[in-house]
This record gives C-alpha cells, sequence and structure tokens, in this order.
C-alpha cells in the first residue's frame, strides 16, 4: 500500500516490485520466495479489483505524460511495454494522428536545440539531426517536416 500511495503503477510492476520485496525478506529472514508467489499473487488481484491498480487508467495517463515530453508514438509505446501494458490497452490508450507525433516531435527538436531551435551561429548539421529525431522514434517524414521548418511554429 506504502507504493502505491507514492507510485502510480501497472498491475505487472507493481507484481515485479512485491517479488523483489519478498526476495529481499527471504535472503534476511530465511525462507523460499516461490513459497510466496501465490500470495503475491492474491495481493496484486485485491488491489485490481479494488481499482488502486488500473493498468488503462496508468497507460493512458503515461501515454499523456510522455507525449507532453516530445516522445515519439514508438517510444511511449516500448515504455508501455516495459512496464507491462498490454498492446491492447497501449494501442487504446494512445490515439495514432500525425498532429500529436508532429507536436511531440516539435516538442523533442526544442528540448534538443535542433532546427529552427539550434543555437545562433552554429552551423547545424541537418543529417546529425535528423538523425537524432529518427533515434528518439519519429518517422523521416516528421523529422524533415521538423527540422527544415523555418521556425514558424
Amino acid at each position: 500500500m506504502h507504493y502505491l500511495h507514492r507510485y502510480a503503477a501497472s498491475s505487472s510492476q507493481l507484481q515485479r516490485v512485491l517479488e523483489r520485496k519478498v526476495e529481499r525478506s527471504c535472503r534476511h529472514h530465511g525462507g523460499e520466495p516461490r513459497e510466496f508467489s501465490e500470495m503475491v499473487a492474491e495481493a496484486v488481484a485485491a488491489c485490481v479489483r479494488s481499482g488502486l491498480v488500473d493498468d488503462q487508467r496508468f497507460a493512458e495517463a503515461r501515454a499523456q505524460t510522455l507525449r507532453r515530453k516530445g516522445r515519439s508514438a514508438r517510444a511511449v509505446t516500448a515504455g508501455l511495454a516495459a512496464k507491462g501494458i498490454a498492446r491492447e490497452i497501449v494501442a487504446a490508450a494512445l490515439p495514432d494522428s500525425e498532429e500529436d507525433e508532429l507536436a511531440a516531435a516539435r516538442i523533442a527538436a526544442r528540448r534538443k536545440r535542433l532546427g529552427p531551435w539550434s543555437r545562433p551561429g552554429s552551423e547545424p548539421d541537418r543529417q546529425k539531426q535528423l538523425a537524432a529525431l529518427a533515434r528518439a522514434g519519429f518517422s523521416m517524414k516528421i523529422a524533415r517536416a521538423v527540422i527544415d521548418s523555418a521556425g514558424d511554429i
């Protein structure tokens, strides 16, 4: 309960946290962590039933946060998958629109000082800037649109 009060978590993330705590406790007090796996599963199920843990709500909130930080749809999908969120839930939480992707790419470019936001006086290397956005998960079409814009964004 202390963990859930401090952090938003998915059901699989909560299960991993509880399993780590059980392992640590078993190393200290003795015992076998596998003996407690059913107890951990019951605790996670109880949290899901009571509404303390909701994967859909977690995915929507996390996706919005990551998009506001300038993360691409691919990066958001990968991040949610790492948290143990199912593909169907990720697809529902992350609307796939080109305007959202372009807005996120602009945020990322601004944060990394690429394209129209590059430092004055520095000779920007267009290929390196495109590669930076591509590594961040944006398509080349989106990256070109952001890097080649005239700054009227």
